[in-house]
C-alpha cells in the first residue's frame, strides 16, 4: 500500500544576486548586553574611583583644618581663647610692671572677691615655649591667686588660673600700651606709677626709646596732653626719689607737681629729703607725705625750716645729670643708666640664674674699674 505524498507550495524570493547583512545595530536591532569585565579590570576601576574619592575628602578636610587654624589664631590674637594655666608655668619677665613695689592695699579686697565669687576677668598670657607662658595683662589678679595658693596650699582650687591665650608676635610697644590702657581705666593708678612705667619702658633693653619723657608720648597716647605733662613732671620725682619713698603712689597730683618743681629749682633738696627719710622704715603714709609737703613748700612749718640753697646760674654741677648708653652683648642690647647714687643695667637675661659669688665678683670688678 503506497503512501500519499503531501505537497506544500513554498514561495522563494527571487535571487537578485546581492545578499545584504547588517554590519552593526540598526533601529530594529534590540540592544545587546555590554561585555562583562574581568575581575582584574573591575578591581582596577574600583580602586581608581576609591582613590579619587579619598583625595577629594582629604582636600576638603585640609581646607576645613586650614580655616579652623586661621580662626584659632584670630581668636588667640583677640584673647578670646581661655584655658586653665598652672601658676608655676607663668613668667613675668617680658614687661616691666607699673605697679609700685610697696603695699597694695586693694589686693586684699581683690583676694576676698576671688575667694567668694571666683575670677570674672581672666588674665592674658602668650606662649613662650617649653610649656611656659609670659604674662601680658593681669599682674594683680595673678598676685591674688599666688597669695591664695600660699595661704591655703590648695592646688586644686588655686593652683591654676583662667588665662586668655594670645598668639606670639605682638610688638613690645603694643603690649606695653595694652597694659597701660588697662590700668588707665582704674581709678587707683597714680601719676607716680605712670611715671615709673615710662622710666622702666625707657630702660627696657628691648625697646628703642631711651628717654622716659619721650616714652610718655608712646605709652600714654590715649591720654590728654595735660595728663601727659603731669606724668613728665612726676618722672623727675621718681628718678630722684623713687628708691627713697615707700609710698610714691600716694602722692597727690598737686604735691607731686610742686615737689618736682622744687627739685628742679633748689640744689641739694633731694639729698635733704633722702637724709630725713633714711632708716625711717616705720613711717606711715602721712609721715612721708608730711615730709614731702614741707620740702615742697606746702607744710605748715615750712617757714621754720632752713631755706635750701638756691642753685647758682651756670652749668649743671658734675654728677647731677643722668647718663644713658647701650652696649651690644651676645644676649642682646644692654641698656645702662648712670645717675647720682644709681647704676642700672637692663639686659634680656635672667641674672638670678648666675651663681651669687660669680655675680658679686663681677660687680666688684666693675666698681673697681670705675673708682
Amino acid at each position: 500500500m503506497s503512501r500519499k505524498r503531501r505537497m506544500f507550495d513554498i514561495e522563494i524570493p527571487e535571487d537578485d544576486g546581492e545578499a545584504v547583512f547588517p554590519a552593526g545595530k540598526t533601529e530594529d536591532t534590540p540592544p545587546q548586553p555590554e561585555p562583562r569585565r574581568g575581575p582584574m579590570a573591575t578591581a582596577i576601576a574600583e580602586t581608581a574611583e576609591s582613590t579619587r574619592d579619598r583625595a577629594r575628602i582629604e582636600a576638603q578636610i585640609r581646607a576645613e583644618n586650614d580655616a579652623l587654624a586661621q580662626e584659632h589664631v584670630r581668636l588667640k590674637r583677640a584673647g578670646l581663647i581661655t584655658d586653665m594655666i598652672p601658676l608655676d608655668a607663668i613668667d613675668t619677665n617680658k614687661l616691666i610692671r607699673d605697679r609700685a613695689s610697696g603695699a597694695d592695699y586693694e589686693l586684699a579686697e581683690l583676694i576676698a572677691s576671688i575667694r567668694e565669687i571666683g575670677l570674672s576677668n581672666p588674665i592674658r598670657v602668650e606662649p613662650s615655649g617649653d610649656g611656659r607662658y609670659e604674662l601680658i595683662q593681669g599682674w594683680r589678679r595673678l598676685s591674688a591667686y599666688r597669695q591664695l595658693l600660699e595661704e591655703t596650699g590648695d592646688k586644686d582650687a588655686w593652683g591654676m588660673i583662667p588665662a586668655g591665650l594670645s598668639a606670639r608676635g605682638d610688638e613690645l610697644e603694643q603690649l606695653y600700651r595694652r597694659m597701660v590702657d588697662e590700668n588707665m581705666v582704674r581709678k587707683d593708678i597714680s601719676f607716680a606709677e605712670m611715671a615709673q612705667l615710662a622710666v622702666h619702658y625707657a630702660m627696657d633693653p628691648l625697646t628703642e626709646e631711651n628717654d622716659p619723657e619721650k616714652a610718655v608720648a608712646i605709652l600714654f597716647r590715649s591720654a590728654g596732653y595735660q595728663k601727659r605733662s603731669y606724668i613728665r613732671n612726676f618722672i623727675r620725682l621718681v628718678e630722684t626719689l623713687g628708691e627713697t619713698l615707700l609710698y610714691p603712689q600716694e602722692i597727690p597730683r598737686a604735691l607731686g607737681l610742686a615737689l618736682s618743681q622744687r627739685l628742679e629749682e633748689v640744689e641739694g633738696l633731694a639729698a635733704a629729703i633722702r637724709t630725713e627719710l633714711k632708716d625711717w622704715d616705720s613711717r606711715s603714709i602721712k609721715d612721708e607725705l608730711d615730709v614731702l609737703r614741707r620740702y615742697a613748700g606746702q607744710g605748715d612749718d615750712d617757714l621754720g625750716q632752713p631755706a635750701p640753697k638756691k642753685k647758682a646760674s651756670g652749668p649743671v654741677p658734675a654728677g647731677k645729670a643722668k647718663t644713658t648708653f647701650q652696649l651690644a652683648r651676645p644676649q642682646g642690647s644692654a641698656k645702662c643708666v648712670a645717675a647720682n647714687g644709681r647704676l642700672e643695667i637692663r639686659l634680656p637675661r635672667d641674672f638670678s640664674t648666675v651663681d651669687r659669688r660669680r655675680l658679686e665678683a663681677a660687680v666688684a670688678a666693675m666698681l673697681d674699674q670705675i673708682e
